[in-house]
């Protein structure tokens, strides 16, 4: 094993197991506060953590993970170890729209009557998703705006995959508008507002005990995807940057997140999250330079990708895609600043330095 791959694994361990962050078990990371990993199919991030918090009144649960049946068995196998079963469970907190967090807890929620909670920017996505009519997936007009028309094609597939089951996308029983503050038991969890990964991302602070879910928005290892969002918004890094300097205020907190091990400090990653992506501009800034006016794509090429530094060409067909929605997100970054400009080119968006 190389020093590189020593340091990625020991990362990987999470202080509350002592183990992968990912092993199956119910890892307790504070009093009546219990990780739970659930596994992911055919996903690079391996597995997502679901965290259930214990009440008088029953269980809390933060994200609920994916509909599947592998997760669903070790949902329930581990929930036994703290002596519990879903029909424990009160309400779940949902921090975003995506499936591995939403979707067992819609299912779940509609079988067992369990409240389900989450952001109202997020209501588009699941109209969209619902909309059986809808013939062209909701990515690739994005991907076609990127200059990516041949990966739009062959995104059709993941599109479907979306939409393979109505009922995983019903809506949830309470939207979330603005900031707020929730009770749970004794606990009080601040409800926070930190759109960019999607617009209607949400983060659950436990201020009294230093603790914050951060879903997305703060992972301890990885940055998360910018631009892979169903409705598309304008200006996401825009948002997502400013969402980490919304993070930043709050008092510093132990980071519980939805992929990774548990981590020490939210002032510390966001800082690390925020210089990461003011690199990614500089580096798209240089490839537009270099280039004169281009696609996204093109500059995502001249690019590198994952902690392991690799090159666009390598990736799958899905990371492909979602690098070249990323790097869109930046280059509009590049023009919200007044450094660099774009031209709409029949739905093909082509972008220029202005420098």
């Amino acid at each position: 094993m190389s020093a590189g791959q020593q340091l990625v694994a020991e990362q990987s361990i999470s202080p509350d197991s002592g183990e992968h962050w990912a092993v199956e078990g119910s890892w307790r990371v504070a009093d009546g506060i219990t990780r739970i990993p659930l596994p992911l199919p055919l996903d690079g991030l391996k597995a997502i953590n679901v965290y259930v918090l214990e009440a008088d009144d029953g269980l809390t649960v933060v994200d609920g993970g994916w509909a599947i049946p592998v997760a669903r068995e070790q949902f329930a196998r581990s929930l036994k170890l703290i002596g519990a079963t879903f029909a424990d469970i009160r309400r779940f907190l949902v921090t975003h729209v995506h499936r591995d967090h939403f979707t067992m807890a819609a299912v779940l929620g509609h079988e067992y009557g369990a409240e389900v909670i989450m952001g109202i920017e997020e209501k588009p996505a699941l109209e969209l998703l619902r909309d059986a009519s809808a013939h062209v997936g909701p990515f690739q007009a994005e991907l076609r705006a990127a200059g990516a028309t041949e990966l739009a094609e062959q995104w059709s597939r993941f599109d479907e995959d979306l939409r393979h089951d109505p009922s995983h996308w019903a809506e949830p029983d309470t939207w979330i508008q603005g900031d707020g503050t929730w009770k749970v038991g004794e606990r009080t969890i601040d409800a926070v507002h930190t759109p960019g990964h999607t617009p209607g991302h949400y983060v659950y602070a436990v201020r009294a005990e230093g603790i914050l879910f951060s879903g997305d928005h703060v992972l301890p290892s990885i940055t998360p995807s910018i631009g892979y969002t169903v409705s598309p918004v304008d200006q996401p890094l825009g948002q997502f940057m400013t969402s980490l300097a919304k993070i930043r205020d709050l008092p510093d907190m132990r980071i519980l997140p939805a992929h990774g091990p548990v981590a020490p400090s939210t002032h510390d990653r966001a800082d690390e999250l925020l210089a990461f992506h003011e690199s990614r501009l500089a580096l798209c800034l240089t490839s537009l330079r270099n280039r004169g006016l281009t696609t996204s794509l093109t500059v995502a090429r001249d690019l590198k990708w994952t902690r392991h530094e690799c090159a666009f060409d390598s990736l799958d067909v899905f990371n492909q895609g979602m690098a070249a929605m990323e790097t869109k997100a930046h280059l509009e970054e590049l023009v919200a600043r007044d450094l660099a400009a774009v031209t709409d080119l029949a739905g093909r968006r082509e972008f220029e330095a202005m420098d």
